[in-house]
């Protein structure tokens, strides 16, 4: 099924991710990823949000966001001309002769460890959903406790095509 990626800028009003929300469940529309933070304006929030569909639904998903009152602008987050990523935090059990597998596995995918304790290390890695995909797939070879995941955030390509913060 088709997944669209949108970059919407909205006012940083209270309730504002409940009514983006709302809009997909009184349609019975799912969410695969959502993700928003604060803008450099801080009348601003970014909300980034993943929707799956055929072409229809994820053209009526995108007009219906339009109209909702404190949207300001979207952006269709397309591969090519985007810059998209994911966060992931995982927390794998560890004894001492596992360490260094574990450590080869997050340095060749430019991970960070930012936690280590006697039977566990917290590695943090960002990357596209394929990379994180892959990071945790070899992590499988060892017992994974925890895993959190961000959801995509991302931002268009060059200055051309800058309308908000």
């Amino acid at each position: 099924m088709p997944k669209r990626i949108l970059s919407l800028l909205v006012d940083n009003n209270p309730g504002v991710t409940s009514r983006v929300s709302g809009l997909f469940s009184r349609r019975g529309y799912n969410i695969d990823s959502f993700s928003s933070g604060v803008t450099l304006d801080e009348r601003f929030t970014r909300i980034t949000l993943v929707c799956s569909g055929d072409g229809n639904i994820l053209e009526q998903i995108t007009r219906q966001l339009e109209k909702l009152e404190d949207v300001r602008d979207i952006k269709v987050l397309e591969p090519d001309t985007s810059v998209i990523r994911e966060l992931v935090l995982v927390k794998v059990s560890v004894n001492p002769a596992q360490r260094q597998g574990v450590f080869s596995v997050a340095d060749i995918f430019r991970a960070k460890i930012v936690d280590v304790s006697v039977d566990s290390l917290v590695i943090e890695m960002t990357g596209n959903k394929s990379k994180v995909d892959a990071f945790i797939r070899l992590l499988s070879d060892y017992e994974i406790l925890e895993l959190a995941r961000t959801g995509v955030t991302g931002l268009s390509r060059g200055a051309d095509d800058v309308t908000y913060l």
